[in-house]
């Protein structure tokens, strides 16, 4: 699978319609990108529609409304969200070019600020400028390689063509964009209702082949246990809970986001587990013998540690739908390495092409973190496609990462003169939230016949029990 004309162009592809106007300013077609992740996602539901006996839906995505859902769906009113990033999180110049600091999470900044030899923790006093001359005495390759060593997150800045030349990047060019497994025999599920060990049919989806009569909400009934972070899961899970879908939400006791907890946990519950413990991980069993769809957001190799490996999910639960995603990719030195949109987007090039195309003197990055939301679509794309196959009796796992996502983007040219789209001119959605209220931009995706929209209100990490619903 591409997202790409034979030309280097986006493509909008066959029974979508793409609506209105606005380009966000780019290096890249970021909003081509938005536009047919979206597309994609929505032409997996029309294929769900279909099969479940509702006829085939058409889709529509909205140019403009694309383009802002990758930015902020969420404003609050009457009151503020945190900031987004860490003090001294950031692009850094180092001896020999740029590097970046990812320190939003606690233990990824002491890891960073441990290696510079400076204080670690976030009521230090540090500021960027106290940083900003520890790491200019580094080489940009020795203190990427110490900060990762260490447990922390950092990226060198890179050419396309350096990064062309490495490995993990030669390794991530030659993956799909979507890397299917083997499709496996799925037969009827049993399902329990977390964490007890009690077990029972559920109506609805209790054997292959079967339908809703209402293809309005077409994952109703459906239950999706979400282990991801940050942004590209998350915004999988909050599009597969639009559907009607019971999204359930598993944080360890330690993680906070509390920047994009109202964006991104609308639709959802959320409750914590602690996995390194063994009561943990049996809860997290007794949930996965609940689930329909599994969506995990580790990086290489921490599932297997667990015994939660492809292979392992595949023999306890046959039947289930199994979505992975990560930073760098899944095979290649890189494929364990922790990353988010803004280090790849360091690593594979684009923030250099976008220093180069804009003139700037640092580097220029995506205006939005495009690679985590169209991973993101995407990912939602592939367990409904999944999803529509195990109704048919048969069921596959999907992998997928930002890096992979990237090589769709670097091969598509600059926006040209952009007209960024004015999110002034949709009207929006009120909602309230655990925080206070707000309002949501308009769902940029149309399906004829079905209702996206949240059953839910956002609310914070660990607010819920680690358990399903009754049916």
């Amino acid at each position: 699978m591409s997202l790409l004309t034979s030309s280097g162009s986006f493509l909008v592809p066959g029974g979508v319609a793409a609506t209105g106007t606005g380009t966000l300013a780019s290096a890249f077609d970021t909003t081509g990108l938005a536009v047919a992740s979206i597309a994609a996602a929505g032409l997996a539901v029309a294929a769900l529609v279909e099969q479940q006996g509702g006829g085939r839906p058409a889709v529509t995505v909205d140019r403009s409304l694309a383009s802002l859902w990758f930015a902020m769906s969420f404003e609050p009113t009457g009151w503020e969200l945190p900031p987004v990033w860490d003090a001294v999180a950031g692009d850094y110049r180092c001896a020999d070019g740029w590097i970046r600091l990812h320190t939003n999470a606690p233990h990824h900044r002491a890891a960073a600020m441990r290696v510079l030899g400076l204080p670690e923790g976030p009521d230090s006093g540090l500021d960027r400028g106290t940083v900003g001359d520890a790491v200019a005495a580094w080489a940009g390759e020795d203190l990427e390689a110490e900060v990762v060593a260490a447990g922390g997150c950092a990226a060198l800045m890179r050419t396309h063509a350096a990064w062309l030349r490495h490995p993990q990047g030669a390794a991530v060019a030659a993956e799909p964009l979507i890397a299917w497994g083997t499709p496996r025999t799925a037969g009827p599920r049993k399902r329990s209702n977390a964490v007890s060990s009690s077990t029972h049919a559920r109506p609805g989806y209790s054997r292959p082949g079967s339908s809703r009569a209402d293809s309005s909400r077409p994952l109703a009934g459906v239950r999706v246990l979400d282990l991801t972070r940050v942004i590209a899961g998350p915004v999988a899970s909050r599009f597969l809970a639009s559907l009607g879908a019971e999204v359930l939400r598993i944080d360890p006791p330690w993680w906070q986001e509390p920047a994009v907890e109202a964006e991104m946990t609308v639709g959802k519950r959320c409750a914590r587990l602690d996995l390194r413990t063994a009561d943990g991980l049996a809860a997290l069993h007794r949930l996965l013998d609940g689930a329909d769809i599994l969506l995990h957001g580790y990086r290489g190799g921490a599932m297997e540690r667990l015994g939660l490996g492809e292979a392992a999910l595949a023999a306890r639960h046959p039947g289930l739908v199994d979505v992975g995603l990560n930073a760098y990719g899944w095979t290649g030195p890189w494929r364990t390495r922790r990353g988010f949109d803004s280090l790849v987007q360091m690593s594979c090039g684009i923030a250099d092409a976008g220093m180069a195309y804009f003139n700037a003197a640092a580097p220029r990055p995506l205006p939005v973190q495009a690679l985590d939301h169209a991973t993101g679509y995407l990912a939602a794309a592939a367990a409904i496609t999944s999803w529509t196959r195990r109704l048919q009796g048969s069921a596959r796992s999907a992998r997928l990462s930002l890096a992979r996502t990237a090589v769709e983007l670097a091969a598509t040219a600059g926006s040209g003169p952009a007209t960024p789209p004015d999110p002034g001119a949709h009207q929006r959605v009120p909602e309230d939230t655990a925080w206070g209220p707000g309002s949501r931009l308009p769902q940029a995706l149309a399906i004829d016949g079905v209702e996206l929209r949240w059953d839910v209100p956002a609310a914070a990490y660990g607010s819920a029990p680690p358990r399903w619903q009754e049916p």
